[in-house]
């Protein structure tokens, strides 16, 4: 193929074109809607992805989404929300390790996908640092007589690692989580040998080095070989392998696996003043005996980044590990800090990721997986073929839409992008090789798994499953997501014990949780008397809850934790609500027509009814009110925004108090916004009140409003 100029993008389905979510997921008619979904979506691939290491969908259709959900809410302020996805950085860490508060955030890098996003990149940057930009052609900025200098790295595909030493010994290793809270993996990290237990020559008081865990090639492929001689289960690829080898609670695993590690950045520093550069960091790394990739250069503009990606790209394929792309940072550090952050990402780098693998093979047969909401997703079951370093046998068509715009017949030769770790895609069909006896994909009308119809709303693309609370593939999640700490809250009831459950066949539905007896929890594997003996104490627990925590747990598509306390606050009971039709649930504080339709159909299924009935039975139970008799809620329609430390609330434990009061907490400042509430350390959200002119409460101010006695300040 030709080499693409800056700015020509691909036409959309063919080879080489990034993923979109137009041509991948449901289209809902409101930017609400559509925003739900990608959140949805997007919460579920990083649990798949950072939690249980099996994403399930290409990075690049990822990627995708989530440059949607950003310019969604930043077109539309409004719908975003502090548990947006793009306020964060990933998935919630695994309960199995001891949590590590990271005292600086490992934050994410924006990502950049094609030529033009690099020149924008480069543009700001020199904007915000004062320089001349030219005002021409997309050329200019290569030639700028002050073009900002740039630290070019490699973007590994590993497992992204915090390492605290002290006084030059390692004292504490923590993943990056969800980039606020990792898992304490410093027995592990220590059985490492390419990472050192004590820093080289003179070392700071403390120091925070962040990099990357990854496995060479190589080594990836004798750790394989060992596993297949020895009859045990082997990796998809290097990054699943050193991320599995990492969660291991055994330390002595984890000394068997080959793992190495590369150093790219700065977390605390205190005892000697930072590097004055990027480059000058890595440099102050190798000398404290840290590994530090050679592959790196400092370069100027635009064109030097793409010289950098572009040399780096021809020779991705000989290197000893796995890359999905290169890293690109301002290189001063002064300018750093006057560049600053986004939300979750430094204004001053950008990852640029390499486009997708594809190669051409043919559809054996298509046939439907059943997600865990529910979703009826036609999957193509290829001839096997070898595409981005596995063999690939299934790629994803994503929906029945999907499928009738490729127009993909089984038994034609398709175009398999594999632009993730696990499930690939069908870019294209190749027409011109389709047999006279190619067969057409007919969505089926009853689910493979528990039979249940299948039905598809007038406004979405994805076909669900209505078993609900019963359908053994969504068993798993319903379970899981019922027990959560802001649903039912039955601590101890994590991933492991959920899959022996419904294995056994002793819990199906979240009804059979409440029949659970010490015995015969005791007799799971890895489940000793006293720690059955606490989950059945935290399962009792549970009975008493509330009843947003029970709308919440029941997992209804589209009601998230505030919508479930909005139908809490308006219905007062669970039966008014399910009697209630799609017209009293427009009556309701921000819902709208899918999400009425969505609950509606949940309560309208028989066998959830009955799911229900059988947990009032077990004895779950929550405080109930009459609708008429509720005191109206005094702040209903004001919108607030927390920021910075409270003196003796967290934000948490405000939220519910402002939301208890009928108001919306909202996390970002607008001028719709009505009050922010700021604490110590207060940053750029109440920068924003105070340009807005947006009125600023302290904690005795919130007081004041919620006790009622100054409503109209």
């Amino acid at each position: 193929m030709p080499s693409k100029k800056i700015g020509a993008q691909p036409p959309a389905g063919a080879p080489g074109a990034a993923a979109r979510p137009e041509a991948s997921a449901d289209k809902p008619s409101t930017p609400a809607a559509r925003a739900d979904w990608l959140r949805e979506q997007i919460e579920h691939h990083n649990y798949l992805y950072y939690v249980l290491d099996t994403p399930s969908i290409p990075d690049a259709e990822y990627d995708a989404m989530f440059r949607e959900l950003q310019q969604l809410e930043a077109e539309h302020p409004e719908l975003l929300t502090p548990e947006s996805p793009t306020q964060r950085v990933g998935g919630q860490p695994l309960t199995a390790f001891a949590t590590v508060r990271h005292r600086m955030p490992m934050l994410s890098l924006n990502n950049g996908f094609d030529d033009d996003d690099v020149v924008a990149f480069d543009r700001r940057c020199a904007q915000g640092l004062g320089r001349a930009v030219p005002a021409g052609g997309e050329h200019d900025l290569f030639s700028a007589a002050d073009a900002v200098e740039y630290a070019c790295e490699l973007k590994f595909d590993g497992l992204a690692m915090s390492l605290r030493y002290e006084n030059g010994r390692l004292v504490q290793a923590a993943t990056r989580g969800d980039g606020e809270t990792g898992e304490d993996v410093t027995a592990n990290v220590r059985t490492i040998k390419a990472i050192p237990l004590k820093l080289k020559g003179r070392a700071p008081a403390v120091i925070e080095i962040r990099g990357e865990v990854f496995m060479y090639r190589r080594d990836f492929d004798r750790l394989n070989a060992r596993q297949a001689e020895a009859g045990e289960k082997t990796f998809v690829n290097p990054r699943n392998a050193a991320a599995g080898s990492l969660r291991q609670l055994d330390p002595r695993i984890t000394a068997r696996r080959p793992l190495s590690f590369f150093a790219y950045g700065l977390g605390e520093l205190d005892g000697e003043p930072r590097p004055p550069t990027h480059a000058a960091l890595l440099d102050r790394f190798a000398e404290l005996g840290m590994p530090v990739c050679a592959e790196r250069d400092v370069v100027k503009g635009a064109q030097g980044l793409l010289d950098f990606y572009r040399s780096v790209g021809a020779k991705r394929d000989s290197l000893p590990y796995d890359i999905d792309g290169v890293v690109y940072k301002v290189n001063a550090a002064d300018e750093q800090e006057r560049l600053g952050f986004v939300s979750r990402a430094p204004r001053f780098a950008l990852a640029h990721k390499f486009p997708a693998q594809e190669m051409t093979t043919v559809v054996e047969d298509i046939e439907v997986q059943v997600g865990r909401t529910g979703a009826i997703t036609p999957v193509a079951r290829l001839a096997p073929v070898f595409v981005g370093g596995v063999t690939v046998t299934n790629a994803t068509l994503h929906n029945e839409d999907e499928v009738r715009r490729k127009d993909v017949h089984i038994g034609d030769t398709v175009i398999v992008r594999r632009a993730g770790d696990v499930i690939p895609e069908v870019v294209s069909v190749v027409l011109e090789r389709r047999p006279a006896g190619a067969r057409a994909f007919v969505m089926p009308r009853q689910c493979p798994v528990c039979g249940s119809h299948v039905e598809r709303l007038p406004d979405e693309a994805v076909a669900r499953c209505t078993g609900g609370l019963i359908c053994a593939a969504q068993r798993k999640q319903a379970l899981l997501h019922f027990a959560q700490r802001r649903a039912m809250d039955i601590e101890g009831l994590g991933d492991k014990v959920v899959d022996q459950l419904v294995e056994q066949g002793i819990v199906r539905t979240p009804a059979d949780l409440y029949k659970l007896g010490v015995a015969k929890l005791a007799a799971l594997d890895r489940m000793a008397d006293k720690s059955a003996g606490n989950l059945v104490a935290a399962i009792n627990a549970s009975r008493q809850t509330t009843l947003a925590r029970f709308i919440f747990a029941l997992g209804i598509r589209h009601v998230g934790e505030a919508t479930a306390k909005d139908l809490a606050r308006h219905f007062g009971k669970l039966d008014a609500l399910m009697a209630a039709d799609e017209a009293a649930l427009l009556q309701v504080n921000d819902v709208g027509p899918v999400v009425a339709r969505s609950i509606a159909n949940f309560f309208a299924e028989g066998h959830n009814v009955e799911v229900i009935e059988q947990l009032r039975a077990a004895g779950v139970q929550w405080p109930e009110t009459e609708p008429a008799a509720r005191a109206p809620a005094p702040l209903a329609g004001k919108t607030f925004v927390l920021t910075g430390t409270l003196p003796t609330l967290s934000r948490e434990e405000a939220k519910e108090m402002l939301e208890a009061a009928g108001a919306k907490v909202a996390g970002s400042v607008s001028k719709k916004t009505d009050y922010v509430v700021a604490g110590e350390e207060a940053g750029s959200k109440l920068a924003k009140a105070l340009e807005l002119g947006v009125p600023v409460l302290d904690e005795d101010g919130m007081r004041e409003i919620l006790a009622g006695s100054d409503m109209n300040r």
